[in-house]
């Protein structure tokens, strides 16, 4: 008997993926406050091993110039 190993989405990441999902985007900060989520880094690269297609922009904050990413799912995945 052939039996695949089948990965689940952590509760973390599953939050991270409806949200995208839904068709918002997600930085550090937003998902610190909204969802709790302390490692967002290392939560994107688990949805991107798993195969979804997570898009990052680097942005720059105008008031502090500090340089962060933004994250959202690759447009043709969302309907």
């Amino acid at each position: 008997m052939n039996l695949q190993y089948i990965r689940r989405l952590s509760p973390q990441c599953d939050l991270i993926l409806n949200h995208l999902e839904k068709g918002h985007s997600i930085t550090q900060r937003s998902a610190l406050m909204d969802f709790g989520v302390m490692a967002l880094p290392r939560r994107i690269k688990d949805l991107k091993e798993m195969g979804y297609p997570i898009r990052s922009v680097m942005e720059t904050n105008n008031l502090t110039g500090q340089r962060y990413a933004r994250y959202s799912l690759e447009k043709e995945t969302l309907q």
